[in-house]
């Protein structure tokens, strides 16, 4: 079995391809870059069993059949040494909710915690750093609207990640 079929399972929601590149563009500009390894993205899974792997592509299967989630990127936070924009979703929450459930019985603590989409903007920096941008993109910030077009299932290979799968949302279901 290749290394990267042990590698544990990361589940994201993509964004449309115009906020995307505006949340990427920031998160190489303000993410130091020795550790920016991965695109910007909303985490909903964090950790998932390797050896489940069919049973998780079953359950994105399911939940890709509703319609594609607004994502409404809102408020700026403060992360200590980094920062994140807010992303208010209720069809996320949903299909979080859903996959939560087929997906219990694996679920680690980092995973159990209450679902609070985000997209890290910068992270790790040093507490200057991390104050001064955000001062610095706060002064201007403006939320915006978006939509997830798809789920995203990843391998992580121990700092970069590896695209698996694409699920489109298919709005087909209900």
């Amino acid at each position: 079995m290749p290394p990267s079929a042990e590698a544990p399972l990361l589940i994201t929601a993509e964004a449309d391809p115009e906020s995307f590149a505006r949340l990427d563009g920031l998160r190489r500009r303000y993410f130091p870059p020795e550790r920016n390894l991965i695109p910007a993205h909303v985490s909903l899974f964090h950790h998932l069993p390797p050896r489940e792997h069919g049973s998780v592509e079953a359950a994105l299967e399911a939940a890709a059949g509703r319609a594609a989630p607004a994502l409404h990127f809102g408020r700026l936070r403060r992360l200590g040494r980094g920062m994140a924009v807010d992303v208010d979703a209720p069809g996320l929450n949903a299909v979080h909710r859903e996959l939560s459930r087929a997906f219990a019985e694996w679920l680690t603590p980092q995973d159990r915690q209450p679902f609070r989409p985000h997209v890290t903007l910068m992270n790790k920096a040093s507490l200057e750093e991390a104050a001064a941008a955000f001062a610095e993109l706060g002064a201007g910030w403006d939320s915006f609207e978006g939509h997830a077009p798809a789920l995203l299932l990843w391998r992580y290979l121990g700092g970069p990640w590896e695209l698996v799968q694409r699920f489109p949302f298919t709005g087909l279901a209900g």
